[in-house]
């Protein structure tokens, strides 16, 4: 269906999506219309004027599809319909409505490498060798001796391989077992999951983000992985014991991605696709999803997510890596996925709102598109889960070594003092953090210095300047210290330089022009601790 909305979101000089700034919502966490505890499409739509307000393009949503939760929706047991937890496809139609509307696109989740052993698909294909979709997921026999078909680990622990005595052999997961790997190599697969895209295109989505698209396809010779070097890093689970050569990255997927983008080339207004990657080989193949401008049209990947550092090598070796041209990169520094980038990188020591300002604006200045999780625009720190109050099948199961995913999707922060903070009259899934108590959004907005204030003002800068939205990047200093680039389009060029150290710096380069953002203190040519400038250059 053609959305006449639409219309008046299209830019005639570029893509919508090149340069933009994508907010992701994590539906639990977001807003609970219902009282039931658990975030939904009702409570997301009463906020988009919120979500618009920020200065954002797009609204990325994580799944909502019907589901058994044993991976919190990436589990899906029906790709065409909404899980009663979140709400019915009359509310989606009514969120989409919403946010056209308000100039908002909506992008969504497409689980692609496997689904819920509950959906009828593999229900079907496990019942027998012989039925219509016998061959729409990953089979193998035993070994001579029973034991899996090959060495492949799962990431969340374990071998990646179940023994199903109905068929008397073994299906992959690369994840819980309740996951099966769907056989991304069979081509009538492909099709019904490029009838799964039209369904949501046609009822007005704008664009979809591929989970986990590099494990869409395995090595049908079934061959083991080597052994990985340990390069002195503790390892918390088998997969990382493993090179992940043959259960995931095959060099089939790019002809799958073709299909993809042909798809969404058939709709009008610039449908958008974003590949999430992450591994060892996570560069290479980002760039090989996105290049040649006949796949998807972007990709992010770890770079930021789990760096434990906030250091300028660490952020000049990943823009360093995407340089110019083809293919245009996308950059996060929070996800659902990640804990909160303020308890990753923040010295006790710091002052909160700089060092978060300075987030902020070194995300806005970034070339490619940027992506903000819900709560990143106030600054929320990662929250302690109790091991008795944690979701997160990875957490559980590898407890106490692996980081909970669940402190960074506690409920959003909406008042102060309201019952859970806001988010709902029900006990909530996991319980609000008590630190983002003074961070709730109600205070904030009452508080012109506070970070969402500042991220609201911030993304407008960004849009009112080409060099930032869509320019070249050019580094011009990465020390211990200091990150400085240019960022230049149209004529104009900017100075953007960071001290992102909790100690004074000199940086002499920065007084030419004129001066358009500041963070922190700068005096001459000494920045502050995490002090940051925007300069127009001549």
């Amino acid at each position: 269906m053609n959305d006449p909305a639409r219309a008046i979101l299209s830019n005639p000089v570029r893509p919508w999506w090149h340069g933009a700034t994508i907010y992701q919502i994590y539906p639990r966490s977001f807003a609970d219309s219902n009282g039931d505890g658990i975030g939904d499409l009702a409570g997301i739509t009463a906020h988009l004027d919120y979500v618009a307000g920020l200065g954002v393009d797009a609204v990325w949503l994580s799944p909502f599809f019907t589901s058994p939760m044993k991976d919190f929706g990436y589990d899906v047991a029906d790709y065409c319909d909404v899980d009663p937890i979140f709400g019915t496809l009359a509310d989606f139609d009514a969120l989409i409505a919403r946010a056209h509307a308000l100039g908002l696109r909506i992008i969504i989740d497409q689980v692609w490498s496997h689904t819920s052993d509950e959906h009828p698909w593999f229900v079907e294909s496990r019942s027998s060798r012989t039925n219509p979709k016998a061959d729409w997921y990953v089979w193998a026999d035993a070994k001579p001796d029973g034991s899996p078909p090959s060495n492949w680990q799962s990431v969340f622990g374990g071998p990646a391989w179940t023994w199903d005595a109905r068929r008397g052999q073994y299906y992959l997961h690369n994840f819980l077992k309740e996951q099966p790997q769907i056989h991304g190599h069979n081509a009538d697969v492909q099709s019904a999951l490029l009838d799964t895209a039209r369904f949501w295109l046609d009822r007005g989505v704008d664009g979809f983000r591929l989970d986990a698209i590099n494990f869409a396809m395995h090595d049908p010779q079934l061959r083991d992985n080597p052994p990985a070097p340990s390069n002195g890093k503790t390892r918390t689970r088998p997969f990382d014991f493993q090179r992940k050569l043959y259960n995931q990255s095959h060099p089939d997927i790019p002809a799958f991605l073709q299909r993809v983008r042909a798809l969404l080339d058939e709709y009008d207004g610039d449908r958008f696709t974003v590949a999430e990657v992450g591994g060892d080989d996570a560069e290479r193949e980002m760039k090989l999803f996105c290049g040649g401008g006949d796949k998807l049209n972007t990709a992010y990947g770890f770079d930021f997510l789990y760096a434990p550092g906030f250091t300028p090598r660490v952020l000049r070796d990943a823009l360093d890596n995407w340089g110019e041209g083809d293919p245009w990169p996308s950059w996060a520094f929070e996800n659902h996925d990640a804990p909160r980038a303020v308890t990753r990188w923040m010295p006790a020591d710091a002052d909160p709102a700089v060092f978060g300002r300075l987030k902020m604006l070194l995300l806005a200045c970034l070339r490619g598109n940027i992506f903000l999780y819900n709560g990143e625009e106030l600054g929320l720190p990662q929250v302690d889960i109790a091991y008795a109050d944690l979701q997160d099948p990875e957490a559980i199961a590898n407890w106490p070594l692996t980081l909970s995913r669940d402190g960074a999707r506690t409920p959003m922060p909406w008042v102060a003092d309201a019952e859970n903070l806001g988010f709902g009259t029900g006990k909530p899934w996991l319980p609000a953090g008590e630190s983002h108590r003074a961070l709730a959004v109600d205070r904030q907005e009452r508080d012109p210095a506070s970070l969402l204030a500042y991220t609201r003002r911030i993304l407008d800068l960004r849009d009112s300047h080409p060099a930032l939205r869509s320019g070249s990047l050019t580094i011009v200093e990465a020390s211990d210290a200091i990150l400085a680039f240019d960022r230049e389009a149209d004529g104009e060029r900017l100075r953007c330089v960071f001290n992102l150290t909790n100690a004074a710096q000199q940086f002499a380069q920065h007084s030419v022009g004129t001066t358009i953002e500041t963070v922190g203190t700068i005096t001459g040519d000494t920045y502050g601790p995490y002090a940051a400038s925007v300069s127009i250059r001549p």
